[in-house]
Parts: C-alpha cells; sequence; structure tokens
C-alpha cells in the first residue's frame, strides 16, 4: 500500500498530481461528504487509520463490528470502530460500479477520488449496537447514524490536496510523519500522549506531570508530552475547539508541565461517544502518531445514557481495556 517515509498510509497527492486530479474529479459522478464523513478522510489521508487505504469495504465493516480488527494479510490490526461513508438510494444508482467517483465539499469542491466503490446495505441498528452497546437515537452519534444514508459506500482514495480548515489552528493539525520527525528533532525517547475533549483541568495536569515522573524512572531520559486535542466533531454540549486551544496554549506558556517538553498537535478524528471501544481507536491511531505511551482517565469517550442519564459506559473500563491490550501494554 502507499506507505509513506514513517511506516503510515500517506493518502495525499503530490503537488505536481494535483490539478491533473481536479480535472479528472470533474469528470465524474461526484457524492459530497457530510461535516463527519470529510473528517474521516482527513484522519484516512493522513495515516491515522493505518492500514486503511480509503472508506471501508463491506468486507472490513464486518471485521471492525465483529471483530473490531481488520484482516490484512492474515494478520489482525485493531480497528475498532467503523470508518464509512454513507450513500442514498438515488446516489446508489448514480455511483454503483462505476470505475471512479469523486467526493466533495457541500460546495462541490472535489476533495478526493474514489476507486472501484463498493456499494452495500447500511445496517443502521446492527452497527449502532455493536459500536455503542444501544441504538438510542438520544445519542448524538447514533443520531448521525440513523440520519445518514441507507447504503454505505468504500474504496481506496486518492486525496486531492491536504485538509485545511482556515479556522486559524491549521498549524496545529500535524500529520503523523509531521508528528513523528519533531519528536524525533526532540531527542524524544518517550512520547505520552493525553486526548482531550475538555479543557485541561488541575487532576489532568498533577497525572500528566506524574507520568513524566514514572517515565524517568523507568530509565528514559528525555519524555515528551504530546498534548493532542480532538479536533473533529463533538456534541453540542462540549466545549468548542478554539475555546479549549486557547486555554491548553495557555497553562503550557504558564509552565504547568515544568521541564517537560510538550507539543500540541490536534488530532482530526471526530468523537465518537463509544466509550472502552472508542478509547482503543484514541489510543492505536496516536501509535501511528510516534506515541509509545498513552495516558488514560476516568470514563474516557463516555456521556450520560440518552434516555436513563446513568453513565452510558464504567468510568474505569476504558483505562482497563488499555492495559490489557495487546500492543498496548504501556
Amino acid at each position: 500500500g502507499p506507505l509513506g517515509a514513517q511506516g503510515v498510509v500517506d493518502l495525499i497527492a503530490p503537488e505536481s498530481a494535483r490539478a491533473d486530479l481536479v480535472a479528472l474529479a470533474n469528470t465524474l459522478e461526484k457524492l459530497p461528504l457530510s461535516e463527519e464523513e470529510l473528517q474521516w478522510v482527513h484522519v484516512l489521508a493522513e495515516g491515522w487509520a493505518t492500514p486503511l487505504e480509503g472508506f471501508m469495504s463491506e468486507d472490513q465493516f464486518l471485521q471492525s463490528l465483529h471483530y473490531e480488527h481488520v484482516v490484512v494479510n492474515g494478520e489482525f490490526v485493531p480497528m475498532p470502530v467503523p470508518i464509512v461513508k454513507a450513500c442514498s438510494a438515488e446516489e446508489k444508482k448514480k455511483v454503483e460500479g462505476k470505475e471512479q467517483i469523486a467526493l466533495t465539499l457541500p460546495s462541490g469542491e472535489p476533495i478526493a477520488i474514489m476507486s472501484k466503490p463498493e456499494v452495500y446495505e447500511h445496517r443502521k441498528e446492527e452497527r449502532a449496537g455493536r459500536t455503542f452497546g444501544i441504538t438510542e437515537k438520544g445519542h448524538p452519534y447514533i443520531k448521525l447514524i440513523m440520519d445518514s444514508g441507507d447504503f454505505l459506500v468504500g474504496g481506496k482514495l486518492q486525496v486531492i490536496k491536504p485538509i485545511k480548515y482556515d479556522d486559524g489552528m491549521d498549524e496545529w493539525r500535524l500529520t503523523p510523519t509531521a508528528l513523528k520527525a519533531k519528536f524525533e528533532e526532540l531527542g524524544a525517547d518517550a512520547v505520552f500522549v493525553f486526548q482531550l475533549r475538555n479543557p485541561v483541568h488541575n487532576g489532568h495536569a498533577l497525572l500528566m506531570q506524574d507520568t513524566a515522573e514514572k517515565l524517568k524512572a523507568k530509565g528514559y531520559k528525555k519524555p515528551v508530552l504530546w498534548l493532542s486535542p480532538l479536533g473533529g466533531w463533538t456534541k453540542d454540549d462540549d466545549v468548542p475547539l478554539g475555546t479549549r486551544m486557547a486555554q491548553h496554549h495557555a497553562i503550557i506558556k504558564n509552565g504547568v508541565f515544568g521541564e517537560t517538553p510538550v507539543v500540541l498537535a490536534i488530532f482530526p478524528s471526530p468523537m465518537l461517544y463509544a466509550g472502552p471501544r472508542e478509547v482503543q481507536w484514541h489510543a492505536y491511531s496516536r501509535l501511528n502518531g510516534g506515541a509509545t505511551h498513552y495516558i488514560v482517565g476516568r470514563d474516557p469517550a463516555g456521556m450520560k445514557h440518552p434516555v436513563h442519564g446513568e453513565d452510558l459506559y464504567h468510568m474505569w473500563h476504558g483505562q482497563t481495556m488499555l492495559q490489557m491490550a495487546p500492543g498496548l501494554q504501556k
């Protein structure tokens, strides 16, 4: 597959090929991307979801739902959440059997070319039930699923150019390849990552300082903290990214982390609120960006149950799952 220098997938076309790809895209059948699907294109393009090279085929979708892995050359690779693109019955007629199609922004601007699209049934209840353990539409991501098309379309992607949002925060959206280079430049012998979807509070800061001390006690000379706020779709009552980033900058400037070097870099994925299952996605994807250690607090990726208001997931299960995971023993 199209592995970049750092062993992660890179689906972004070289600059020299971009004009031709735009011209080609304009001759093809087009499917618009939702906000959340565009964010998945971003995730796929930069290799956060290595080894995936595009939206999941039906086989990959089933592997993710039932095995929480995809099968590559007879080996299991962790892939705990489905990364899929929805389409309607009308759109299905347009794209089925095509050699290539274009995926576009709502404006119609082409973003990517999908090869050999495979259209299959979007089994929404099964997808929700297996991913979240519930099917209630009061859960915000399940609502996205239920409101989306009745079919899914999978296929390998060529992404025309790097995805930008022009919101003043693009410089903090570092690719896994750029992050690995940065950690190398800092001379890091351990990179501990903290996934955030909220402002950093005192408890978090203490946890991070404590982790740096523990790593040094284990013999690491240069642990680096990667502060990794999630930058994709979140539910309406979560703190917006701009506000969170301003707070993250302020605490770094105030020297909260002592002499530990800090790299602040946004993770472009949408949030699912799928509890322990999503935590595994958060951890495995960061390994592709050069993390060696993953810090997890209580109730990661959790929320209240949309009907009875209790915690949807047990607050320590996310941590327990990671501690037991092969390949994530850190």
